[in-house]
């Protein structure tokens, strides 16, 4: 198969400290950042739902610079993603997705407040749901969402990832 085939999602295993996360890209930007410490089987369902025509190709040079980033976010030397990212998601998910990554560095949010944003205040729920199926942990910043109570929540990744994350930004 060619290298810069429309068809292909390259990947590749990031290791960061006790987190293995499986990262993946087409060739319009980052689009999938796995569950820490889950198996390949979790990459290879989200490429067979979202995008069922494209193959996997194992290519770590292609990661390599959102490797980099991811690195110097989970190492406390970036604040902020300059690649670009290929989400897939439903119409809703993309807006929440949107208004995910304008959450700043530091800040948390609760799932109303995203759904007051993105002009559906009654669908909280619905809000929750997209936030859970954020394909690019870290990068589209679902860890800075939390309950309207102050309580976490939930994260895709766990919550004590969730925690380490909120720490690491404080």
């Amino acid at each position: 198969m060619e290298k810069n085939s429309k068809n292909n999602v390259y990947w590749t295993l990031l290791n960061h400290s006790q987190w293995k996360m499986y990262i993946a890209a087409t060739t319009e930007g980052l689009c999938y950042i796995g569950t820490p410490n889950a198996p390949f089987g979790e990459l290879e369902a989200w490429v067979n739902k979202r995008l069922p025509s494209h193959v996997l190709i194992e290519e770590a040079d292609i990661l390599q610079p959102h490797a980099v980033e991811l690195m110097g976010y989970l190492k406390e030397r970036r604040r902020d993603f300059a690649l670009p990212v290929d989400l897939h998601g439903t119409p809703f998910q993309q807006i929440v997705w949107k208004a995910l990554q304008e959450i700043p560095y530091g800040r948390t949010v609760s799932y109303s407040e995203i759904a007051e944003r993105i002009e559906k205040p009654n669908s909280v729920r619905a809000v929750g749901t997209a936030i859970g199926a954020n394909p690019v942990l870290i990068i589209v910043p679902c860890h800075r969402v939390i309950a309207k109570s102050g309580k976490l929540g939930g994260f895709r990744a766990g919550l004590e990832m969730k925690e380490q994350l909120l720490e690491l930004e404080r």
